[in-house]
């Protein structure tokens, strides 16, 4: 009798797992690493305290017709970029341009968004027109952007490094910095709600794309992500999101 009674239990516990399991598992929960001070693409809300954005609206309605949850974690880029070639992120949406060096990291679904970088100076700044007058000035830039590398590689130029862009444009603001490079739609961002002090100088001087990056093991979150993503391509939502976050008409 205790035997038959023992067996009743371990089955019915065997059971109730595999209930819990089919209650829970059935959704995969994908950690999504951002740094939230690159708006309009992502940045936290002050009255909510929720991050939000371009990348955000978009990564959330990939994860839906991919079949994943998202949990987003805030994460300054320099380590995002580190944390993923480590896989301590599922993935990663921040404004990531697609790069060749990149590639060698982690993975990265197709391409999104285009962008470029431009330079951005002190409204009365006659001297710098743009990329090819950065010789001999002080220019800032977010650690581990593309602006970054880009300043890098013009000759006789400072590269000043900020976590935060926003406190380069500040230092611009100030005169600490002579320039700022950065992706063309933020630099717009910065600009319009600064315009009686800054400008943007010159045309955009790089072609770059993003993209979703992704743990280089993970291939199966890669073609959930990219089913996701090209079904809200297919959809029309990037053109939505452009007019809600870039071009203020949402």
């Amino acid at each position: 009798m205790k035997r038959r009674f023992w067996i009743l239990m371990i089955a019915m516990l065997v059971l109730s797992m595999a209930l819990a399991a089919c209650s829970t598992g059935g959704t995969q929960k994908v950690r999504v690493a951002t740094d939230a001070t690159w708006p309009p693409f992502e940045m936290v809300d002050e009255a909510t305290k929720e991050i939000v954005g371009f990348d955000i609206d978009l990564m959330n309605a990939v994860a839906e017709k991919g079949g994943f949850e998202v949990e987003f974690v805030n994460v300054g880029f320099d380590p995002l970029l580190a944390g993923m070639a480590s896989c301590q992120y599922d993935a990663a949406i921040s404004a990531i341009t697609i790069t060749e060096e990149r590639k060698a990291d982690f993975g990265f679904s197709g391409p999104y968004f285009s962008a470029g970088q431009v330079v951005a100076v002190q409204v009365d700044n006659m001297d710098i027109t743009g990329k090819d007058t950065l010789s001999g000035k002080v220019v800032g830039a977010q650690i581990g952007t593309t602006g970054a590398i880009e300043i890098e590689g013009i000759a006789g130029a400072t590269l000043k490094t900020y976590d935060d862009v926003g406190l380069a444009y500040q230092d611009l603001i100030n005169g600490q910095v002579d320039a700022v490079v950065a992706d063309d739609g933020l630099a717009q961002g910065y600009v319009a709600k600064n315009s009686e002090s800054l400008k943007i100088v010159g045309e955009p001087f790089t072609d770059e794309s993003y993209g979703i990056a992704v743990c280089k093991t993970n291939t199966e979150l890669l073609e959930k992500i990219n089913t996701g993503l090209n079904a809200v391509i297919s959809e029309g939502l990037l053109d939505e999101l452009t007019l809600k976050w870039l071009v203020g008409e949402g």
